[in-house]
């Protein structure tokens, strides 16, 4: 059976649980300066958004999420402006898929949300349904 692709989030933010309480206090205090839009966008004060999460449980890809500053972002992807989205297949190389230009312009997270199906669909990857709560 062939290795699930990776969706490899980077957020241009620092880890840990200090570096996250000071990003939710800089997006409530002064939001336009925060530096990860892929953050701003994807997650409240502390939490991943619900939508968000449905989303990526619903992509037959294993979610990766990176912080800048790690040594596995050096190794993922040299070179590449943070934040960003990348897909890797096998053991071979990450492609970008949403770069920081794209993830700056962003500020909806349904315009990501499409965004993101779009560029895995034109790579043979779509979502299982979600399931309606209702």
């Amino acid at each position: 059976m062939p290795d699930t692709p990776r969706l490899i989030l980077i957020y241009n933010a620092a880890g840990g649980i200090f570096a996250q309480l000071g990003d939710a206090v800089h997006k409530l205090v002064s939001p336009e300066t925060y530096a990860c839009s892929l953050c701003a966008v994807t997650y409240g004060a502390v939490s991943m958004h619900g939508a968000w999460r449905k989303t990526l449980d619903s992509l037959p890809v294993t979610p990766v999420f990176l912080h800048k500053g790690e040594g596995k972002v050096a190794a993922l992807a040299p070179g590449v402006a943070l934040p960003a989205v990348l897909l890797r297949r096998g053991s071979g190389g990450a492609e970008v898929l949403i770069g920081a230009d794209e993830l700056d312009a962003i500020i909806d997270l349904g315009v990501l949300t499409a965004l993101l199906l779009e560029r895995l669909a034109t790579r043979g990857i779509t979502p299982a349904p979600i399931p309606s709560s209702g």
